[in-house]
């Protein structure tokens, strides 16, 4: 936690830290729009779980795709409980949409073959749930920083329930109506990590968030939310100084700030002749005596924010780290950059620790196994023996131990 906590407390108050998981977000968001077409869902499932139950079905299967010349792909069974599972599933299944009524007739049981109706819903659905897979890509990654990355991304999915709760199709229109109710739940108030770890990315500063809170919020709660976004910053940053304010980067900025106003001081009193000078060229010499000093004293979060903001080229925009760019820029904005770089540490998502500290693996039944069924449950006894064989072997073996120093 080193670089998290100053003076034993986390900054502004550890707000930043209690963080819903977009990931998951995301997930209850998807689910309950995808529970509008709960059963074209399970005829596809039940589709793919049937020709995956037997070696027999699946090589029926793959001649028949081979005959028909598409791709040679194995169908994706889903887990339930994740979407983005459920979207490849659908996404595999489309491209064998054809080879499923060919292969009904050569197995009479096979009895829940999808309409073409339904194959037309499957498709627009896709085509719907594919900006959300490549967002759950992006923010899912533990590579990178992820905070920065999410309002924009955000704002698209904003404006693709809005056009779709609006479309004459009347499946994706109540899709859409459900998602946007659990958006406005989790995503309708502010979010101050995803937003000051926007301003933190030198692409986007105030602008992103003037231009994203416009669509998420319109016009007059917008200005609100920047209002309280740029509060937010600054608090954050003068922690950050006061925390700091014994280091020499502190200190190197206060003497520069008194070095610069006396030189300004004692350039304008210079300019005083022996004769001396008119009132009108003393009046101008109080005001840039104030005006320079003033400005000589904005902060670092000011020139900051006021600077323009970096534009990379369309090939480094991919692989861009704002981390990076703090790391190169340390010089300049010292305190600021420490500031970013705690910000930008903080994950959006839980994904990675949770893939990292599970222990749990996916569930085996008869459909989610390569082996059958039965040799699927005598491996699972065989591990239950090896395990309680050499717990009872352990305790044997500590019971000789100690009946042998009884007897020597």
């Amino acid at each position: 936690m080193k670089g998290l906590s100053y003076l034993g407390k986390l900054p502004y108050d550890g707000k930043f830290f209690h963080v819903r998981c977009c990931a998951h977000i995301l997930n209850i968001l998807v689910q309950d729009g995808l529970s509008e077409i709960e059963s074209v869902i399970h005829d596809v499932r039940d589709s793919v779980k049937h020709i995956s139950a037997t070696p027999l079905r699946i090589q029926m299967f793959s001649e028949t795709t081979k005959q028909m010349r598409l791709p040679c792909k194995k169908l994706v069974l889903d887990c339930c409980t994740r979407w983005n599972s459920t979207y490849e599933m659908l996404r595999c299944a489309l491209e064998f949409k054809d080879a499923f009524p060919r292969y009904q007739e050569k197995d009479s049981s096979y009895k829940n073959n999808p309409s073409s109706d339904d194959w037309n819903m499957v498709q627009k659905v896709c085509n719907f749930l594919e900006i959300f897979s490549e967002i759950t890509h992006i923010i899912s990654g533990c590579e990178y920083p992820t905070s920065n990355l999410f309002l924009p991304e955000l704002t698209l999915i904003k404006e693709t329930l809005d056009e779709n709760s609006v479309s004459s199709d009347t499946d994706m229109k109540r899709m859409a109506l459900k998602m946007k109710k659990k958006f406005d739940k989790y995503w309708g108030d502010l979010n101050l990590l995803i937003a000051v770890a926007a301003v933190m990315d030198p692409r986007n500063k105030m602008k992103l968030i003037e231009f994203s809170f416009r669509a998420l919020y319109g016009d007059f709660e917008a200005n609100e939310h920047i209002f309280s976004v740029k509060a937010t910053l600054y608090d954050i940053y003068r922690e950050y100084m006061d925390a700091f304010s014994n280091e020499s980067a502190v200190k190197d900025y206060q003497v520069g700030v008194e070095d610069n106003a006396e030189n300004i001081s004692r350039a304008s009193n210079s300019n005083v002749g022996a004769k001396g000078a008119s009132s009108g060229r003393k009046k101008f010499d109080s005001f840039i005596r104030s005006v320079d000093v003033v400005e000589s004293l904005k902060s670092v979060l000011d020139i900051y924010l006021e600077d323009v903001v970096f534009i990379c080229s369309e090939n480094e925009t991919e692989y861009f780290d704002p981390l990076d760019w703090w790391r190169e820029n340390n010089l300049k904005y010292r305190i600021l950059s420490r500031m970013a770089c705690d910000i930008l540490a903080i994950p959006i998502t839980s994904v990675a620790s949770e893939s990292t500290f599970s222990a749990g693996g996916r569930v085996i039944e008869p459909h989610r196994a390569c082996l059958g069924p039965d040799t699927v449950q005598m491996l699972l006894c065989g591990e239950d023996w090896l395990r309680n064989y050499y717990g009872i072997h352990k305790k044997k073996k500590a019971y000789e131990d100690g009946q042998k120093e009884i007897l020597f």
